[in-house]
C-alpha cells in the first residue's frame, strides 16, 4: 500500500511512474478518514487542497519536473503558519486564525513539491509532554490508544506512526520532537538551534524552539532536513552556516567514532526495559567498531528547574500578544478594555498555558528577575559547557530519550511536576542548542515503543544521522507497525 512507504521509497515509485501523486494522496486521505477518528492526530485535513496539489505534482512530473518531495504528502504541526489554511496552535485563542503567509519551513516544503495534507494536533502553544493540553482534544498513541503519544508534537508523531502521512514536521522546545518520536516508535530530529528558520513558527520560548522532521526512518529525516535547513534573513536567530547534504555518507558506519554514555542520563526510577534496550543499542554500535566511553554531564540535574524558569518566562512575553485586540479570540460582554483583556485571556487559554504564563511572569517580576531568570541563564551556560567539554573527548552522546514507555492518558494531568519530569532527558539539548535525533530501539513487554537519542556537536546533524542510520541497520523495530484497534 502506498501509505506504508517511506519518503525515499515513495519518491522512487513516483519518479518511475509506478504510482501517481493523486493515487498516493487519495490513499492517505482514505486512511486518515478510516483511522484518525481513533487517534485525533489532525486538527485540519485539507482534502480538496491536497488533491489539487497532487494533480499539480503529476502535471509537473509529466512535463519533466522533479523535486525532492514532489507529490509526497507531508503533515505539519499546527504551530507553523500555512497560507490560507487554519493555524491554531491547538488553542481557542487561534481556533479560526488563517495566516496570510507561509512559514519558512512550509515554503521550503512547497518549493520541493510536497503536498501539505493537513495540520497536526499538539499541546496548546506547544506546552506539554502528552498532547492532552489541546483545545481540540487529546491525541492517542497508535500502539495503544489508552496511552499518550508524547508531546507537544504528538499529532505529528501519531500521524507518521499510523501511516497517515509520508512524513511530518514538528517543533522541539524541550523535547517536543524527540519525546513523541520515542513514544510512537518513529524517528524525530531536533536540529541545532538556528539550523532551521523559526519564521512563521508560533513562538513558545524563542531561545529554545527549533523546527525539525518526524519520519518513518532515519533516511527520511535526512531527506526532509535537506529541504528545510538553511539561512533565512527573516529569522534573526537563524545561522548563516553552509547546509550539508544530509543524505550523503549516511551509511558510512561508526567505526572509529567514540560514543559518550552520560552517567546522569540513566536516572533513578528509569524503567528497566528502557535501560536494557538503550544499553543493548550502545553495545550493538560497539560491536560495529565504535568506542564506548562513560562520561559525566554534571549539571544535568539542574536542567528541569532551569528550563521551567526560562521557558515560561519567554512564554509569558511571547503570549502577551494574545489580548483580543488585533487577531484571534476576543471574549464577549466586556465593559472596559481591561476586562476585555482579562476575559479574553481567561477564556482563550487552557489551564497549562495559564499556569506557565503565571510562572514566567513571576520569574520576570521586579525583585525576582535576578533570583530566578538571571540565575537560570547562568546555570544554562554551565549545562552548555558540560556538552562542549564532553565533545572534546567523544564524537556523539547516546542516552535514553524518555525514562519510561508511554504512560496512560489522564495519568499525570493532575500532577504537573510529574509531567514536567517526563522531559528530564531531552531538555538539556535545547538549553545547550545542540542537535539530537531519537529513533526506536525496542519495545516494552506491553509492546510500547522505546527510543534512544543521539546527541552531537553544533551543526553535526550529518554525524548523528549517520550513527542513527547505522543502529537502524541492525535493529528491526523501525519496521514494526502498530495495529490500531
Amino acid at each position: 500500500m502506498p501509505h506504508s512507504l517511506t519518503i525515499h521509497e515513495l519518491m522512487e515509485k513516483l519518479d518511475s511512474g509506478e504510482l501517481s501523486s493523486q493515487q498516493v494522496v487519495k490513499a492517505y486521505l482514505d486512511r486518515i478518514e478510516a483511522v484518525d477518528p481513533k487517534l485525533n492526530s489532525f486538527v485540519t485535513v485539507d482534502r480538496e487542497g491536497a488533491m489539487e496539489q497532487a494533480r499539480q505534482a503529476d502535471r509537473q512530473r509529466a512535463e519533466g519536473g522533479r523535486g525532492a518531495l514532489l507529490g509526497a504528502p507531508i503533515a505539519v504541526k499546527d504551530a507553523l503558519a500555512t497560507k490560507g489554511l487554519k493555524t491554531t496552535a491547538s488553542s481557542k485563542s487561534l481556533e479560526n486564525y488563517i495566516p496570510p503567509f507561509d512559514s519558512f519551513v512550509v515554503g521550503k516544503l512547497k518549493e520541493a513539491g510536497a503536498v501539505i495534507i493537513g495540520k497536526t494536533n499538539m499541546d496548546e502553544f506547544a506546552m506539554g509532554s502528552s498532547t492532552e493540553n489541546s483545545h481540540f482534544g487529546a491525541t492517542r498513541n497508535p500502539w495503544n490508544t489508552d496511552k499518550i503519544p508524547g508531546g507537544s508534537s504528538g499529532g505529528s508523531a501519531a500521524a507518521v506512526s499510523a501511516d497517515l502521512c509520508a512524513g511530518a514536521i514538528g517543533s522541539d522546545t524541550g523535547g517536543s520532537i524527540r519525546q513523541p518520536a520515542s513514544c510512537c516508535g518513529i524517528v524525530g530530529l531536533k536540529p541545532t538551534y538556528g539550523r532551521v528558520s523559526r519564521f512563521g513558527l508560533i513562538a513558545f520560548a524563542s531561545s529554545l524552539d527549533q523546527v525539525g522532521p518526524m519520519t518513518k526512518d532515519v533516511a527520511d529525516a535526512a531527506v526532509l532536513l535537506n529541504v528545510i535547513a538553511g539561512y533565512d534573513s527573516l529569522d534573526s536567530t537563524c545561522a548563516d552556516v553552509a547546509v550539508d547534504d544530509y543524505t550523503s555518507g549516511i551509511g558510512d558506519g561508526v567505526e572509529g567514532l567514540t560514543i559518550g554514555v552520560p552517567r546522569e542520563y540513566f536516572v533513578d526510577g528509569m524503567d528497566p526495559e528502557v535501560d536494557r534496550s538503550v544499553r543493548e543499542s550502545i553495545e550493538a554500535l560497539e560491536n560495529l567498531g565504535a568506542r564506548i566511553k562513560s562520561i559525566s554531564l554534571p549539571h544535568t540535574k539542574y536542567a528541569v528547574p532551569v528550563y521551567y524558569v526560562i521557558a515560561p518566562a519567554e512564554a509569558s512575553s511571547n503570549l502577551a500578544r494574545y489580548d483580543g485586540v488585533k487577531y484571534g479570540f476576543r471574549a464577549d460582554g466586556a465593559d472596559s478594555l481591561v476586562s476585555m483583556y482579562e476575559a479574553t485571556r481567561m477564556e482563550g487559554f487552557g489551564a497549562e498555558v495559564k499556569r506557565r504564563i503565571m510562572l514566567g511572569t513571576y520569574a520576570l517580576s521586579s525583585g525576582y528577575y535576578d533570583a530566578y531568570y538571571l540565575k537560570a541563564q547562568k546555570v544554562r551556560t554551565l549545562i552548555r559547557d558540560d556538552f562542549l567539554k564532553a565533545f572534546e573527548e567523544v564524537s556523539v552522546i547516546m542516552a535514553p530519550t524518555v525514562p519510561t514507555p508511554p504512560f496512560g492518558i489522564g495519568e499525570k494531568t493532575g500532577d504537573p511536576l510529574q509531567m514536567y519530569l517526563n522531559d528530564v532527558l531531552t531538555i538539556n539539548a535545547n538549553l545547550a542548542g545542540i542537535p539530537g535525533v531519537s529513533m526506536p530501539c525496542g519495545f516494552s513487554a506491553d509492546r510500547l515503543p522505546i527510543g534512544v537519542q543521539v546527541l552531537g556537536p553544533y551543526f553535526k546533524e550529518k554525524l548523528i544521522l549517520r550513527v542513527a542510520r547505522t543502529l537502524e541497520g541492525v535493529l528491526s523495530c523501525n519496521k514494526a507497525k502498530p495495529v490500531i484497534n
